[in-house]
């Protein structure tokens, strides 16, 4: 069975919180290694902030890649149907030929780091060709008194029935954007990405949908 998918438990956790929801998307419960969700947090909350307080500036690009790497060979170990691959810069866009697209056609899942006031990762999980389908793990309700306006810009929806996928909808042009509004990526030479499959689930490009044609 698929679990639902988490949320933040501090203003720090987004980095292994999306990292774990990633597994939880892609696996099945009972198929999931508890080794899995005890490194992603082991490496985890890595960055200091300028009081040199550990875990309070969240999670590192580095961390982030070497949690790739390590998945990759502990699939390799285990023979656990895991492969990740850890983006960075330029390759971290969206049109019809990027990995993070090809990636979502295929079945995959994308860490992806953008703005939300603050950087911060969210789970990419499918699009509908114009949309990607995101889950972001900071908890927000819409009558809350302190919700910011800025999740009503065009290009932002909100999703409540997707427990296990989804709680945004946000445009590609939004996302693809170079500033540092809600939901954008921001400038190219701070752009990171991480590109997971469960390689027994991954579509190949010719079972995949092609919404540019």
């Amino acid at each position: 069975m698929k679990n639902i998918l988490n949320y933040q438990s501090s203003e720090y956790d987004c980095g292994p919180v999306t990292m774990t929801n990633a597994v939880r998307y892609l696996f099945e419960r009972e198929d999931i290694y508890p080794d899995i969700i005890k490194y992603i947090m082991l490496y985890c909350l890595d960055s200091y902030n300028e009081d040199g307080e550990v875990g309070k500036r969240g999670t590192s690009a580095s961390a982030m890649m070497f949690l790739a790497n390590w998945l990759n060979q502990f699939g390799k170990m285990k023979n656990f149907p895991i492969s990740c691959e850890f983006i960075s810069g330029e390759d971290v866009y969206i049109n019809q030929t990027s990995k993070i697209l090809c990636a979502l056609q295929q079945g995959g899942a994308v860490i992806l780091r953008l703005y939300l006031e603050v950087a911060h990762y969210v789970l990419l999980t499918g699009t509908d060709g114009e949309n990607i389908y995101i889950f972001d793990p900071y908890y927000e309700e819409e009558d809350d008194p302190e919700f910011s306006e800025e999740y009503y810009e065009k290009g932002i929806r909100f999703i409540n029935d997707q427990p296990k996928r989804a709680n945004r909808l946000v445009s590609i042009e939004k996302l693809n954007r170079t500033t540092e509004g809600f939901y954008e990526m921001g400038p190219y030479d701070i752009r990171e990405a991480v590109i997971m499959f469960n390689n027994t689930t991954r579509l190949l490009p010719e079972d995949t949908i092609d919404y540019f044609i």
